[in-house]
């Protein structure tokens, strides 16, 4: 809509200006709007030529767009930390394991599910903060980050090995037991 939109006015600026020789638009102005109106933004310089501006996908670039935290008392530490103590099974992964975001995350949380225990997850892409603190605190650089019992584990490779292996199931046993028992209760 917006195309067909921004089509139609730059065709009836051209026809305004074959109208017109004094109203004629010059070819700087349509690029201008052309680049403005397809989303492709940037600059001219003295040419008339657009060049494109980049945003570096930095956090940092400016105060504005920085991600704010709902409660500002505790730190992202103390949530990981928090966390990590509090739950059995703990994911840092891309969405939620409802709706993974990356093949990855899948792949943990379908590992995961087969035990039955409960898994507590926290979704990195929302909070750059909290991505940046979770990368520090197990000192793993990639996603999904998998927490067993206050222990870091790793990714969705080194949990699937485990699985294979049958050392999962050893490790998750006695959190699938005491989920059933307080479920039963």
């Amino acid at each position: 809509m917006a195309r067909l939109v921004s089509t139609a006015l730059v065709r009836g600026l051209m026809r305004s200006s074959r109208a017109s020789s004094a109203a004629a638009v010059s070819g700087p102005a349509i690029q201008k709007f052309m680049n403005y109106s397809s989303g492709l933004g940037g600059a001219s310089n003295a040419n008339g030529d657009s060049t494109t501006t980049r945003v570096a996908a930095d956090p940092d670039t400016h105060q504005d767009f920085q991600p704010t935290s709902k409660s500002s008392e505790i730190s992202f530490d103390d949530i990981v930390a928090q966390d990590v103590k509090e739950h059995p099974v703990v994911i840092y992964m891309k969405g939620y394991p409802e709706a993974p975001r990356c093949g990855f995350s899948a792949l943990a949380v379908k590992v995961l599910q087969q035990y039955g225990v409960p898994i507590s997850a926290r979704d990195i892409l929302s909070d750059l903060k909290l991505k940046e603190t979770v990368k520090a605190y197990s000192n793993w650089p990639t996603f999904p980050q998998i927490f067993i019992k206050g222990e870091f584990v790793g990714g969705s490779d080194i949990i699937l090995s485990m699985h294979q292996k049958g050392e999962l199931k050893d490790l998750l046993a006695d959190i699938a037991q005491k989920d059933e028992q307080n479920g039963s209760s």
